[in-house]
């Protein structure tokens, strides 16, 4: 028995097919030495591309060095012979050769779109030419191994073509879904991460995601709402996030008993909004006498902040309001509330006794 296994690794076959899947392993080995080293100095830079370029291409390399060395190691042991598994070795060569080409873009695509998010570039932009480029990937490498295994590619794509028709009419909503997706990604009403809102549906919230069908967003009750993307084409958007100033817009009313102090009153709340810090005096700003209420004396103040967000805006409102307050008080002046006067009329009125 072990003459037996001894003549078996004399034969010049078996010593090729371990010389090679030694030199295998020796390459693999070596790949991953060269890649540890590599990444050492990719990390030194700044740019996001060779980073993306070393995570992309470290996995299919391996794969490709170990598909090389097998099949050559396969057409060794096949030579001469015209066996099934001798015909096989060629096209199984080429189709793991290009799956492994269309791993390394898609790969590359996917961190290069991770790199720019995380160097902040727009989600939206960066998601959308993200799933575009690797659509395109995966159907040229599903044509390029059909062409490879025999297939014709014309021959589908003319298919696809006249099927196209009655798959248009059978998915003509998720089409307009598609379609709607894309006209977001081009148009950009509305980014993710912004604040959007609809006047003609019950919509508002934060946006999550735009996918290609549905845009995911997040109430301020944290509730998901999933809204079809053909929707957007038929509403109009708010998008409160692009604001570049909020607006106070208030009506105080004086009491008719402060009426001499109304035009000083009007006067100081004038100055101390273009002096305040946070109100920006290049935009339209108002404070004037505005109407004779029922029960007071109205004003009315028309500015805007120089911040757009939300818990900032209202704590310059609450500033806004209170200096307003001190500035009535500060003048002896009340701030009116709703009052009525009864007139009471005497239908027996008294008469007075005649002086004696």
């Amino acid at each position: 028995m072990s003459q037996d296994w001894f003549d078996i690794f004399k034969d010049p076959v078996v010593i090729t097919v371990f010389s090679i899947v030694f030199a295998t392993l020796l390459t693999s080995y070596l790949a991953r030495r060269f890649f540890k080293r590599l990444e050492k100095k990719v990390q030194q830079t700044r740019t996001i591309w060779d980073d993306a370029l070393l995570n992309a291409v470290r996995r299919p390399v391996a794969l490709l060095v170990w598909v090389i060395g097998l099949a050559w190691a396969a057409e060794v042991m096949s030579f001469g012979t015209d066996t099934e598994l001798a015909r096989l070795i060629d096209p199984v060569r080429y189709v793991a050769i290009v799956a492994i080409a269309t791993l390394c873009l898609w790969q590359f695509v996917r961190e290069a779109e991770a790199g720019f998010i995380h160097t902040g570039a727009d989600v939206t932009t960066a998601n959308a030419i993200g799933r575009l480029l690797r659509v395109s990937i995966a159907i040229s490498g599903a044509l390029t191994i059909m062409q490879t295994l025999g297939l014709s590619v014309s021959g589908i794509l003319a298919f696809g073509g006249i099927g196209g028709i009655a798959v248009g009419f059978a998915a003509k909503d998720l089409l307009a879904n598609f379609f709607g997706g894309l006209m977001l990604y081009l148009d950009r009403p509305f980014v993710v991460g912004n604040w959007v809102r609809s006047p003609d549906r019950e919509i508002e919230g934060t946006v999550e995601s735009i996918g290609w069908r549905l845009t995911q967003i997040r109430t301020f009750d944290q509730r998901p709402l999933y809204v079809p993307n053909s929707v957007f084409a038929t509403i109009a958007v708010e998008n409160p996030s692009r604001m570049r100033n909020r607006r106070i817009y208030e009506t105080i009313g004086l009491r008719y008993d402060d009426a001499a102090k109304v035009r000083a009153i009007v006067a100081d709340v004038r100055t101390m909004l273009r002096e305040h810090p946070e109100i920006d005096t290049g935009r339209t700003l108002i404070v004037n006498f505005d109407a004779y209420g029922p029960s007071s004396l109205d004003f009315f103040i028309y500015t805007f902040t120089r911040t757009t967000e939300w818990v900032r805006f209202h704590e310059i409102k609450e500033d806004v309001l209170l200096r307003v307050m001190d500035i009535i008080l500060g003048h002896g002046a009340e701030i009116a509330f709703p009052t009525s006067t009864v007139h009471l009329v005497d239908e027996h009125p008294r008469t007075l006794p005649e002086p004696e």
